[in-house]
């Protein structure tokens, strides 16, 4: 190699090298502020495989059911999809905590979900090879009393283990985390029940555990549990920890529970799963409510790290005793924003995460001439509703929408079937409209000329709980159709957030004609 030529080299190593230096501030370190996963997304499940993570959680009455996540590094996550995209046939609704379990190149999640037959909750089992592929259903695996939920499965000396929250609907017994083996498969039980954990009635655990996690470090198994009231504006969740040498116990409750509690920046903690980062960093990846959108938002993903005392071997969060609105990356990745929404139908819109009310009929619509088309086909006052997850409390809704003349379709936050709120709009009028323990009340209407050809309605929350509406025709400025704010505090439902987007009510076989609609976050 000549000496011109050797030149030219360490000259691009030093651009090179510089450039390096410039991205990666020396000194600087990389952090992420929770959530990592926002919105609705409680009890999440979390594993790695290889270098990738994926998480999954809580879809409650909202399909499809168990929404899916992957990540590189714990903080930049990506929607991959639904656990399964049509529903179990034993299943109608109540579709909690599911719990992903990785052997062998299958994936297997255990979930819980409220039985057709009986509307009791109990757990089921599905797996799959492929996770971008949906899961297939294997039904019904643990049927125990009156409810049998929040399942977790461990290996131990080769044997597959499943544990899970029972009693907590039994009057006058204890509510306790009961274990027993699975078989090879991971598809049914095998093993006698065997008693984890009892919870103790008059602590902070307020006479429930749930949520438990188990993983193994040195000698022991240690568990992380949540207890107290988990859900609603009067929740006050809080986690505790447990160790045991072997995992039948006897197992030893941490002296200093509960180790993880609200505050007022993230509120009622709990229920998630640790995972290790290839350097041996332990991560929590639980649920919290925002402390200022609170329930209008949910349970959102949150992420906690773990740090270990070498003397005693328990551990304890990094960060003190609750959760952090600001810290370290785990892989030294700086967290990438989150983005709007905005699609334009008359293109080829993205692909896009849609949910809907599973207690309902699953709403029929398709994108074609240029427009999106809902056809209405719940016969509930709020009609067929099709949305978004609420990523933060502070945002505006709006849609361009073609009026019809049969049909009002609307833009909606929406809590559940009897409890919503919205304005719609069809051939010559608009109409803000509510619905409150069913019951549907018309708040105002005005008037629109014949022949628009499209009006786009808007929606501008604050907080998730107060709202405006407004409304524009092609040239024109938004106009408010109310001074005043509406007040939507009765939309949250106990356990999950409404959601926002469109619905439509009126003639079945007539369909809505949607051309835009655009999601953006304050």
């Amino acid at each position: 190699m000549n000496t011109r030529l050797i030149a030219c080299v360490f000259a691009l190593f030093v651009v090179v090298n510089s450039m390096a230096q410039s991205v990666r501030t020396p000194g600087k370190t990389a952090t992420y502020r929770n959530p990592v996963i926002a919105g609705d997304f409680a009890d999440p499940s979390v594993i790695r495989v290889g270098d990738t993570y994926y998480a999954v959680g809580t879809s409650s009455e909202w399909g499809p059911a168990y929404p899916m996540y992957t990540s590189k590094d714990l903080v930049n996550w990506s929607y991959i999809g639904p656990v399964f995209k049509n529903l179990p046939d034993w299943t109608m609704g109540s579709y909690w905590a599911p719990e992903l379990y990785y052997r062998n190149g299958t994936y297997f999640v255990y979930y819980t979900a409220r039985r057709k037959a009986d509307k009791r909750s109990y757990i089921g089992v599905a797996s799959t090879r492929d996770l971008r592929q949906g899961f297939t259903d294997h039904g019904l695996l643990i049927e125990w009393t009156t409810e049998a939920i929040d399942a977790f499965v461990i290996e131990d000396g080769g044997k597959l283990y499943i544990t899970w929250k029972a009693y907590g609907l039994d009057k006058g017994k204890d509510i306790e985390i009961l274990g027993a083996e699975l078989a090879a498969d991971g598809l049914k039980v095998t093993g006698k029940a065997f008693t984890l954990l009892t919870a103790e009635r008059n602590t902070w655990e307020g006479g429930g555990a749930e949520g438990q996690a188990i993983f193994k470090r040195g000698r022991y198994f240690y568990m992380i549990y949540s207890g107290n009231a988990c859900c609603g504006a009067n929740c006050n969740y809080q986690v505790g920890l447990a160790r045991a040498e072997k995992l039948q116990g006897p197992w030893e409750k941490f002296a200093g529970n509960p180790v993880l509690v609200g505050d007022n920046a993230w509120k009622c903690p709990g229920h998630g799963t640790v995972v290790t980062t290839p350097d041996n960093r332990y991560f929590y990846l639980h649920h919290a409510y925002n402390g200022t959108d609170f329930t209008f938002t949910g349970r959102q993903g949150v992420l906690s790290e773990l740090v270990w005392d070498p003397k005693t071997q328990w551990p304890a969060f990094r960060y003190g005793t609750a959760t952090p609105a600001q810290a370290e990356s785990p892989l030294r990745n700086d967290q990438q924003p989150g983005t709007d929404l905005a699609l334009d139908f008359s293109k080829n819109a993205p692909e896009t995460t849609w949910v809907w009310d599973v207690s309902q009929p699953k709403p029929t619509f398709a994108v074609h001439n240029n427009a999106l088309h809902l056809t209405p086909a719940a016969a509930t006052a709020a009609g067929s509703f099709l949305g978004f997850v609420i990523k933060k409390g502070t945002y505006t809704l709006s849609a361009e929408i073609e009026p019809q003349p049969a049909i009002l379709q609307s833009v909606t936050i929406y809590g559940d079937a009897a409890n919503a709120l919205g304005m719609g709009v069809r051939k010559g009028s608009l109409e803000l409209w509510q619905v409150k323990d069913g019951n549907r009340t018309v708040l105002k209407t005005a008037p629109l000329p014949d022949n628009v050809g499209a009006v786009t309605l808007q929606v501008r929350s604050r907080f998730g709980q107060f709202f405006h509406f407004g409304w524009a025709t092609p040239g024109t400025r938004f106009q408010a159709l109310t001074e005043t704010p509406i007040d939507g505090s009765f939309l949250p439902r106990w356990d999950r957030a409404p959601r926002v987007g469109l619905s439509v009510t009126g003639e079945t076989g007539q369909a809505g004609a949607v051309r835009a609609i655009n999601l953006m976050y304050d």
